[in-house]
């Protein structure tokens, strides 16, 4: 049987005010008139509201003494989690503006925090995509080639003759060439991504140019070593940030947790001298880190460029090979002016890289984080179990920002080291815990274990902390500093810091991560389960329940599918698949979908806790378009647009996937079977609907060549990953011709479409 909470004492004030008017004849026979104008009644209405709340106190026993044996299990709630983005520095002087990690930026009053030292030198930077004309087959057939270029525009096909023949002059007659046209990316992040999977050479392409400013161009241009102003001898540091366009992979799409690495990148810097056989010159980097995980996610690239500036450049081939083969691609004249060199990058794996949202110089990322200053707590008592209270709460217990503590012993400040419990802690070590949701730092309570003595001080000289869900700030709005660390340069260095030259700072993306930090009841729900699972995932239960629990996103559902191997959906022994739906999903608002971060970051996740033998996926839902159409008798006394409406929400709460909608409130079953007449019920339900006089239901069946066949069915079947999602809904009454709901419908957008420049007539 379930388990009840007891009520200890379930009276009302009108059950205490009674029985107190009760007892009035038994206790004063002379006390006659009971009516609430008489002053000794409102006396005995005043002692059963303050009963009524001590008694509400009392009803609290049972769940105080649930939540005080959940602290001895020693389970702390979670705390808030940190907004991060990336964020672009613009400096106009010649010499390199000093940045380091723990500067801090605000967006308003939410402050940020540098994650990462660099210097932000006066460059930009733009990137190209040169994009195929023509498909793989169509270049492995020389007609399809020359048929193409004949096409062309006289004036346009009479250059790309003369390019086609050059390349064939210098490389052979049977050369093959890939005619392309040039697409760029602009470093602000605020255009459309491009796809560059389409690109003819699988690279990125891209302009390092002199900063837009005229004071700094020509002398940057006409010398770079002199002209950008840095230690001599010294290697110059460049911080590229990238994002991808966000993307919402299909179940095929995704790999197993924990399989495969990521991918490596490629580095090259165009030299300006072109080599003796004509061909350009290029000279590999060093990468002295990658965030990105080789263009996999968001982050931070950090390059080193030589100390001998002087090779790089431009190479300058003869006129008809401008562009092509190794040589970069053309930009336009403005740009052309400003251009230093060229960065070209691929995976070293032969992947492409595919759609990219972002890419820009200068630009190191941030989180919102703020450092707490250093706290004097106070004084021990040499008793087990000592308590302090921080100034601040909650506390992040993360390796990045760790908790500095330290205990004066005989005149000599010693740093404890912070543990996770003391399970493993001896007589001698120096250990402390946090409770980083209260902000309370705790000693051992066990005897035997070192604690600060009697008069021995305690003090915090760092941890960090954040405000949660605030920090998902949007683009641009992470704009004017908060606080530059009191540190200078290397001796020597003409690097300057923001305090001598302040640059213009903005993020050119929305911030995201950032969770407030658990509740009450939200702890209550898990910590039973946390305790179930004992850190290791096995059931179907300890692999939802943990997926929701995701670090750094909000899941709003989550269901684990044993033994389904997503590529074949089919079934295979220790396999487990974890469908996952987010919280809110802005384009898919009604049938709501993870994109490829979020699915990674649950891939990590739970790849922590799963078993070894244990073969993980983490995939998207897959959903079946369905379409009703209704044709309903409206009462009397009400309107049709009104019904109308509330027929199509009560429909679509009904089919949604996520909770509190659905049939049981949990959201619509993965797998279950949609019936026309289960629909029926439903409208029926709607005030103002005197009855149905028809219902079609219509479900969707995907074409090979990307488009949709809709046909009435009386029941809808999907699989065991599958659930409906509802892509129209009419209502019409009783007088008109029920529609064919899935009429005119268009299918899904499956990638987003690249934007391919138009040309214009001038006059």
């Amino acid at each position: 049987m379930p388990l009840i909470t007891p009520v200890l004492d379930d009276r009302s004030f009108e059950d205490l005010f009674e029985e107190l008017r009760n007892r009035i004849p038994v206790y004063n026979p002379q006390w006659t008139d009971h009516h609430d104008s008489d002053v000794g009644i409102t006396l005995l209405q005043l002692f059963a509201a303050l009963g009524e709340g001590l008694q509400y106190r009392f009803n609290q026993i049972p769940e105080a003494t649930y939540v005080a044996y959940l602290k001895l299990l020693g389970i702390p709630m979670r705390t808030a989690a940190p907004a991060g983005t990336l964020l672009r520095f613009e400096n106009k002087r010649l010499q390199g503006v000093q940045l380091y990690a723990g500067d801090q930026l605000k967006a308003g009053k939410t402050v940020f925090t540098l994650r990462q030292d660099g210097v932000a030198w006066p460059l930009d930077c733009v990137t190209v995509l040169r994009r195929s004309l023509l498909s793989e087959d169509d270049l492995a057939r020389p007609d399809t080639v020359r048929a193409f270029i004949e096409a062309l525009d006289p004036g346009v096909r009479a250059t790309v003759q003369a390019h086609v023949d050059a390349v064939r002059e210098q490389r052979g007659a049977e050369q093959v060439v890939a005619p392309y046209e040039t697409l760029t990316l602009a470093s602000d992040g605020q255009g459309e991504p491009l796809d560059f999977s389409q690109g003819v050479d699988h690279s990125l392409w891209i302009a390092v140019l002199a900063h837009e400013s005229l004071a700094v161009a020509p002398s940057l241009l006409a010398d770079p070593v002199t002209g950008l102003r840095r230690t001599p001898g010294s290697t110059l540091p460049l911080s590229l940030g990238f994002a991808p366009a966000r993307w919402y992979p299909a179940i095929d799409e995704v790999a197993a947790c924990g399989s495969g690495s990521a991918p490596s990148l490629q580095w090259q810097a165009s030299l300006r001298a072109v080599g003796a056989d004509g061909q350009a010159r290029y000279l590999p980097l060093r990468v002295s880190g990658d965030s990105t995980q080789g263009f996999t996610r968001q982050g931070v690239v950090r390059l080193e460029l030589p100390a001998d500036l002087g090779p790089l450049g431009v190479p300058e081939p003869d006129t008809h090979l401008a562009g092509t083969g190794d040589f970069p691609p053309l930009l336009d004249d403005e740009r052309a002016d400003r251009l230093w060199f060229w960065l070209r990058v691929w995976r070293g794996n032969g992947s492409r890289i595919g759609a990219v949202q972002l890419l820009s110089l200068n630009t190191l990322p941030c989180e919102q984080v703020v450092a707490a200053q250093p706290q004097l707590l106070g004084s021990g008592d040499g008793q087990p179990g000592q308590a302090f209270a921080l100034a601040s709460a909650p506390v992040l217990l993360d390796a990045r920002y760790p908790v500095t503590l330290q205990v004066e012993e005989q005149g000599v400040w010693l740093d404890w080291t912070r543990v996770d419990d003391f399970d493993a802690s001896g007589a001698a070590d120096r250990h402390f815990t946090v409770d980083a949701e209260s902000g309370t730092v705790l000693f051992p309570s066990a005897a035997g274990l070192r604690v600060p003595q009697l008069g021995e001080r305690v003090r915090v000289l760092a941890y960090h902390g954040c405000d949660g869900a605030a920090g998902n700030v949007p683009a641009r709005a992470i704009d004017k500093p908060a606080q530059w660390l009191a540190q200078t340069p290397a001796a020597g260095s003409p690097l300057l810091r923001p305090t001598q030259a302040p640059p213009t700072l903005f993020n050119p993306l929305p911030a995201y991560g950032g969770l407030d930090a658990e509740t009450l009841d939200q702890a209550l729900v898990r910590i039973p389960t946390e305790l179930r699972r004992n850190r290791r995932a096995v059931t179907r239960d300890d692999f939802a329940s943990l997926a929701r629990e995701t670090p750094g996103i909000e899941v709003g559902r989550a269901e684990c599918l044993p033994l389904f191997h997503a590529p074949s959906r089919g079934e295979r022994p220790g396999c487990v698949s974890v469908v996952l739906w987010p919280a809110r999903d802005p384009q898919h608002p009604d049938a709501p979908v993870p994109d490829a971060w979020e699915l990674s970051q649950a891939c990590q996740w739970l790849d922590r806790w799963r078993l070894v033998t244990t073969e993980l996926y983490v995939i998207p839902p897959s959903y079946r378009r369905i379409a009703v159409s209704v044709s309903v008798k409206v009462a009397e006394g009400h309107g049709l647009d009104a019904v109308r409406d509330f027929v199509e929400q009560v429909l679509r709460q009904y089919l949604a996937p996520l909770p509190p909608w659905g049939p049981d409130g949990q959201g619509w079953p993965l797998g279950r079977r949609v019936l026309a007449r289960e629909l029926e019920g439903v409208v029926m339900q709607v005030e103002g609907v005197e009855y149905i006089e028809a219902l079609r239901l219509d479900a969707a069946t995907s074409r090979a060549d990307g488009g949709e066949d809709w046909a009435a069915v009386s029941q809808l079947q999907p699989g065991r990953w599958e659930l409906p999602a509802l892509a129209a809904v009419t209502v019409v009454d009783d007088l008109t011709p029920l529609p064919a709901p899935g009429a005119g419908l268009q299918p899904p957008l499956g990638t987003p479409p690249v934007p391919v420049p138009a040309l214009k007539d001038e006059c």
